[in-house]
């Protein structure tokens, strides 16, 4: 085999799901394709999540002599701490009216969060590009934040500035609060290389935490 493809196949293999016994979950960070009788299954592992979604089916039946699997989603940290929320719609006040970007990461050692502002590279009232967050050894970002100053939060799909671009690659939570000059608006999904999954709503305590920093 051609050693590029043996190198990618090395880093993203391909596991058959087992009929008679369970398949052991990723035992290091990395991903994998899982091929069982209910479709293809894509697995990641961070130190911080292990996700498993089921990214394609079949379209005839035929006879797979796999054995099932199912998805399944483990947050491995503890919960993100409600202040740091608060920190950066502050810090989305503070930029108005133009638009800011935060991450918080997970310090795997320790187990600790913090706030890390990121810098811009430009923005505007209507956009912003910033550079990635700076991580200390053992540091893992778990919620990429921007704001969309006094505009409503959402999630582009088009345009020049699309999040479905720029989060196509990563594995996070994605936050955006938007209406940041009065009780702001919220937009949160997961992102899973390509696979975004939008909340209804934020976690509550994040939303006391907000409701809290606008009194």
């Amino acid at each position: 085999m051609n050693p590029f493809d043996l190198t990618l196949q090395q880093s993203f293999p391909s596991v058959m799901v087992p009929r008679q016994e369970p398949l052991a979950p990723l035992d290091k960070p990395g991903e994998r394709l899982l091929i069982a009788a209910n479709g293809v299954f894509l697995e990641i592992v961070r130190p911080w999540i292990r996700i498993v979604r089921c990214i394609a089916e079949y379209r005839v039946a035929t006879a797979i002599p796999y054995g099932t699997y199912d998805e399944a989603t483990e947050l491995r940290c503890t919960p993100v701490p409600p202040e740091l929320i608060a920190q950066f719609y502050g810090q989305t006040r503070d930029a108005l009216p133009n638009e800011t970007g935060a991450g918080i990461v997970w310090h795997e050692p320790t187990g600790q969060f913090r706030l890390v502002a990121l810098t811009p590279i430009s923005q505007s009232p209507s956009h912003l590009v910033y550079e990635r967050p700076v991580l200390h050894p053992g540091e893992h970002l778990v919620v990429d934040c921007h704001s969309h100053g006094a505009a409503a939060a959402f999630f582009s799909r088009t345009g020049i500035h699309n999040d479905d671009d720029d989060d196509r690659h990563d594995v996070k939570f994605a936050l955006v609060l938007g209406n940041c000059d009065r009780v702001p608006s919220t937009a949160l999904r997961l992102c899973a290389k390509g696979i975004f999954e939008k909340f209804e709503n934020i976690p509550e305590p994040w939303s006391s935490a907000l409701a809290t920093e606008v009194l």
